[in-house]
């Protein structure tokens, strides 16, 4: 039965139900049971349908978020979902992972006014897998086939999305990665108790059956130069996010059993894909009994402490410079981390690591928050003489990412890159300096969310499109 809309009056905020901490630290399936479509409908029924949907605004894809709420509500689904996947490729993956507290549910006009937001993202999960229990996600069918030959480099969501929006358009793709499966970060950097890998998989196999190519452990500058693949496609696209860990710069670096984040995390997730993972089972790369500490306050700091809390650490432990209130990660990923046991050291640096071949001990600063720079934040300043110690088997570096050098990387010494490491492109068109090809996601933006990265890709295969219609134009001219 439908519901009336703004029912947020006498209707509170209701999340799906979260299983308990006790019993979800034990496992790394997902925390968050799905709504029931009566819950669904109810909790859709609450948004008050703005005049202007500040939701849809600060969302990256702007995603029609009133309008499929108010489909929900009244039980279409079906067009619930077609409204959602217009301007979404994965809403199924957003639902999940988008830190919604601090894009569209964050500004909800309900949440402001005191009577707690529209549960947006559980929603778009919700309608969703409905749309794929019913059967309604497709493969791409294709009506105009093109000769024209898009080569898209990394399967992460920036490619995906770009190379589904030009087939839809006819165009032939292909898409090339260097590692075994389709996803990217996805795939091999975050944890299935926030995105199960069947969730990705589905999507990358459904856009196979469409007729994209896929040729995965390729990598450009080693089996193709980019100088070839051009040759070989009508344009490119480079999307090949960042992976370049930040490195921290004090004594005792070089000790064993200090990682970087990725390293951890795709060592965690080969393992529970069921890929045979040497470090992970010597007991290397993972953390069962022992003292760990993070250094690192966004997402990925929290994917390590709470994947080390499912792998039976002895203890976790969290370092961030800034206090609770300046996480740069989500507000709902540190709750849950609390809730499973994760202990956050406010206002600390580390300042040594100590230990004879492995870590054994970190020497930690504390830290007072100054006034602010010029990025607007408070300034960390380590306080004089506050130094403590604090005990460490493992220790896992979680401090953002880097661009690889890609000019050398692909051995095209004339593309260019800005003075952060990532491409430079044409603010418009998403072109990089050499005709034809193309960049989007993390490489031209820095670290930096999924949803950004679908974005990205959605314009960079509109302006692929429009180069390929003018390039298919001169050469029908010349003909």
């Amino acid at each position: 039965m439908s519901e009336k809309m703004l029912m947020f009056t006498n209707i509170v905020k209701q999340n799906p139900p979260k299983r308990e901490a006790l019993t979800r630290r034990g496992d790394f399936n997902e925390i968050y049971n799905e709504y029931i479509h009566k819950k669904a409908a109810e909790q859709s029924s609450r948004c008050s349908q703005c005049g202007v949907p500040f939701c849809q605004i600060h969302c990256p894809l702007s995603n029609n978020i009133p309008d499929w709420l108010k489909l929900t509500a009244e039980g279409r689904l079906q067009e619930a979902y077609e409204l959602a996947q217009s301007t979404n490729n994965m809403p199924e993956v957003c639902g999940r992972i988008c830190p919604q507290d601090r894009l569209c549910e964050g500004n909800c006009v309900i949440e402001q006014s005191g009577h707690g937001t529209v549960t947006i993202g559980s929603v778009e999960k919700y309608i969703t897998e409905n749309a794929w229990d019913k059967g309604w996600i497709k493969p791409i069918k294709v009506r105009n086939e093109k000769k024209q030959s898009v080569g898209i480099i990394g399967a992460g969501p920036a490619g995906l999305a770009c190379a589904e929006q030009l087939r839809k358009k006819g165009y032939q793709i292909t898409i090339y990665d260097r590692y075994d499966r389709s996803g990217g970060l996805l795939i091999y950097g975050i944890p299935n108790f926030k995105l199960e890998k069947y969730v990705v998989e589905r999507r990358t196999k459904i856009l196979e059956e469409g007729g994209i190519k896929f040729v995965q452990n390729f990598e450009v500058g080693k089996d193709s130069s980019l100088d070839q693949l051009k040759e070989k496609h009508d344009a490119i696209l480079i999307a090949t996010g960042v992976y370049k860990p930040r490195e921290i710069e004090i004594p005792g670096s070089n000790l064993e059993n200090i990682f970087p984040a990725m390293d951890f995390l795709t060592a965690s997730n080969r393992k529970g894909l069921g890929d045979k993972v040497e470090l992970f089972d010597k007991g290397i790369l993972n953390s069962e009994k022992k003292d760990v500490v993070v250094i690192g306050g966004g997402d990925t700091a929290m994917d390590c402490v709470r994947t080390s809390i499912r792998q039976n650490a002895k203890s976790v432990k969290c370092l961030y410079r800034r206090d609770k209130e300046n996480m740069p990660g989500s507000a709902r990923e540190v709750a849950n981390a609390e809730e499973e046991g994760v202990e956050f050291v406010w206002l600390s640096s580390p300042k040594e690591f100590l230990g004879k071949n492995k870590i054994e001990n970190l020497v930690v600063d504390k830290i007072k928050l100054v006034e602010p720079d010029d990025s607007g934040r408070r300034k960390p300043e380590v306080q004089k003489n506050s130094e403590f110690i604090i005990k460490a088997d493992m220790v896992i570096k979680a401090l953002g990412f880097n661009p690889e050098n890609l000019p050398k990387l692909f051995n095209s010494k004339d593309l260019q890159i800005t003075r952060w490491g990532t491409l430079k492109t044409d603010f418009d068109t998403m072109e990089t300096n050499l005709p034809g090809v193309f960049a989007a996601g993390d490489i031209i933006r820095g670290a930096s969310l999924v949803v950004w990265a679908i974005k990205d890709g959605r314009d960079a295969a509109t302006s692929i499109k429009n180069f390929l219609e003018n390039k298919e134009a001169k050469r029908t001219k010349v003909a």
